[in-house]
């Protein structure tokens, strides 16, 4: 059954366009997650399913009777409100009396880390409110949920939390969030906003990733058969075309049509090249740190030295004092105990959980200045206003005011403007909010080969287990204990049960988990721990293995040329494509046996 249909949906803000004559539906029981760069129109859409904004243009049919409850973005409360009060649903929203919802709204609140029902919302954090708003979205009687980034702000726990809830959720949901393990977990359809249009991915966030791919292969492989034939008819019309017959007419109309086609846009992205400062022996060393408020106790007699390229991801619940040991790292703190030092040559970035005040009325461009008119990468000298292009911030839009930016987009801002002053330690408190995936995901890559300290507060699962080596984790008491490995390792080594998002699967017990199924198909694994040396075999195979995996790569790389030099020819283009794809899945299975090789010989070579 159809509950919303919107046609023709073209809408505006100042001068960007944002959805250009493109349509949307939803069917009954359909969990959509909204995706596209930050500033695309995300937030908008959302407004406009649920009748908060008009479009400039088109049509939304809905169901008779359909009840929305929708999270904003930004939600807003009646002043001198109080937390248990402004968690019920509201009156009109509902046919019985709100105070019968005060048992169910006490529950979830405490499931969200809010435990003082009488405190005025006033007084709040930011992250709070939205948890609030959240519960009032809830609790409310809906056929269709529409959220805006319900995921921020929230801890491991309480998206795990949410997670389960929205799975068992009977009605039709849409909601935007970057959180990419949910996504995977709750989602069977993806649709993105890619410049006006929408594109709609029966499936959940891994599949969309193949599936958008087909589509630009698609795209691209028809532009370079247009630009082929339009060359043909380029040296058609040099030659002298005289438009006598309805012939030749038509065929200037073809060579016409094929000039002014456009060509497919591809995704700007936000291509960072490493820069960070020398860093100097002496980082950052925290020794017997102490601190406590109130009486309780936060951090307790904590000592770690940063090493050089530490990959440190901090976790635990709100409040248990994740931004209290940054302060202190940073020296914006002092401890009750111990001593903080930080070498000279440490330069720090810190990349806040809220934006630095924003002037609205400065120029885009001038901020970015007013860290560093250049910056000094590996490629060379680049200037603010390149690295705003590569920021995705066309020029056009270098010299428009911040107040036009969206929530996102002012975050990026400020996340280049912390890089251009090229700091070796980069500390980041919660990343993840408000940054849209292809952000992050070029984000996750820049910090692959910067040449410093990254220190992180984060409870993107998927960020954790993408950049960190290791994790200190907040077990209460003020204990910070240490774990090796990202968010995954933490929990298997902690015997707490990986939810279905951090698994990426299905968690069905009659089906095989994924490490029954890795070793069922690589049952060289199943002995590793149990060897203390290598077999012949093994030995000869340790020998040669990166010979192979190095004529693995050049032969993906020849066939990517193949690709190229054969685009007109379909047949062939799939035969090599096939070859490319046995290729890459040889050469993941050799992978995973080198590293298996790698580590024995390192265990072999320490007994």
């Amino acid at each position: 059954m159809n509950l919303i249909t919107a046609e023709h949906l073209t809408h505006s803000y100042t001068e960007r366009l944002l959805l250009d004559d493109t349509a949307f539906h939803l069917n009954e029981n359909e969990k959509v997650g909204i995706i596209g760069i930050n500033g695309t129109g995300k937030s908008t859409l959302l407004k406009i399913l649920a009748g908060i904004t008009e479009p400039d243009e088109g049509t939304i049919t809905m169901g008779r009777n359909l009840r929305i409850g929708y999270l904003p973005q930004n939600p807003e409360f009646d002043n001198g409100e109080d937390v248990i009060h402004a968690s019920l649903p509201k009156p009109e929203d509902i046919a019985d009396s709100p105070d019968n919802y005060e048992p169910q709204a006490k529950n979830m609140l405490n499931k969200l880390g809010i435990t003082n029902f009488t405190q005025k919302v006033e007084q709040l954090s930011g992250g709070q409110r939205k948890r609030i708003a959240l519960v009032r979205t809830l609790l409310t009687p809906a056929d269709i949920l529409i959220l805006d980034e319900p995921t921020n702000h929230l801890d491991s726990a309480m998206a795990e939390w949410l997670e389960s809830h929205l799975k068992n959720y009977r009605g039709a949901l849409i909601m935007i969030t970057h959180d990419r393990y949910f996504l995977d977990s709750i989602v069977n359809r993806i649709v993105e906003i890619d410049k006006g249009k929408l594109y709609s991915y029966s499936c959940n966030y891994l599949g969309f990733l193949e599936r958008k791919a087909e589509r630009e292969e698609i795209a691209q492989a028809t532009e370079r058969k247009r630009q082929s034939i339009l060359r043909t008819e380029i040296a058609w019309m040099q030659r002298g075309a005289r438009a006598r017959s309805t012939k030749q007419k038509a065929h200037i109309a073809r060579y016409e049509a094929l000039r002014d086609a456009k060509a497919p846009v591809t995704d700007s992205s936000v291509e960072i090249s490493s820069a960070s400062s020398r860093l100097g022996k002496t980082t950052i060393e925290l020794e017997n740190i102490s601190k406590s408020y109130d009486g309780n106790i936060v951090i307790d007699n904590f000592t770690y030295i940063f090493l050089r390229n530490d990959r440190v991801g901090i976790i635990g619940p709100n409040g248990c004092g994740k931004s209290t040991l940054m302060k202190i790292i940073t020296k914006n703190l002092q401890p009750d105990s111990g001593n903080v030092t930080i070498g000279q040559t440490v330069k720090i970035g810190y990349f806040s959980q809220e934006n630095e005040a924003l002037d609205p009325s400065m120029r885009v461009i001038d901020y970015v200045r007013e860290g560093a008119e250049v910056i000094h990468t590996k490629d060379g000298t680049v200037s603010a206003s390149v690295m705003l292009e590569r920021f995705l911030f066309p020029p056009d839009q270098q010299y428009s005011i911040v107040g036009k930016l969206s929530g996102g987009e002012k975050r990026r801002l400020y996340l280049l403007r912390i890089l251009m002053e090229a700091p070796n330690v980069l500390i980041l408190d919660e990343p993840t909010n408000d940054l849209d995936i292809q952000t992050l995901t070029i984000l996750e890559d820049y910090l692959d080969s910067f040449d410093g300290i990254v220190i992180t507060v984060s409870h993107d699962r998927y960020f954790l287990d993408r950049i960190v080596s290791r994790i200190f984790a907040f077990e209460g008491n003020g204990i910070l204990k240490q774990y090796e490995g990202g968010y995954t390792d933490y929990i298997n080594s902690t015997d707490k049960k990986i939810s279905v998002t951090d698994a990426g699967i299905d968690n069905n017990s009659d089906k095989e988990s994924p490490s029954e199924k890795t070793t069922n198909k690589n049952n060289w694994k199943d002995s590793q721990a149990k060897k203390k040396k290598m077999s012949y075999k093994e030995e000869k195979e340790y020998e040669t293995i990166e010979y192979d995996i190095a004529a693995l790569e050049e032969a993906i790389e020849q066939t990517d040329n193949d690709i190229l030099a054969n685009s007109n020819d379909f047949v062939k283009l799939n035969e090599l494509t096939q070859k490319k794809e046995e290729l890459s899945a040889q050469l993941s299975e050799k992978m995973d046996r080198w590293m298996y090789l790698e580590e024995l010989a390192a265990e072999i070579s320490g007994n």
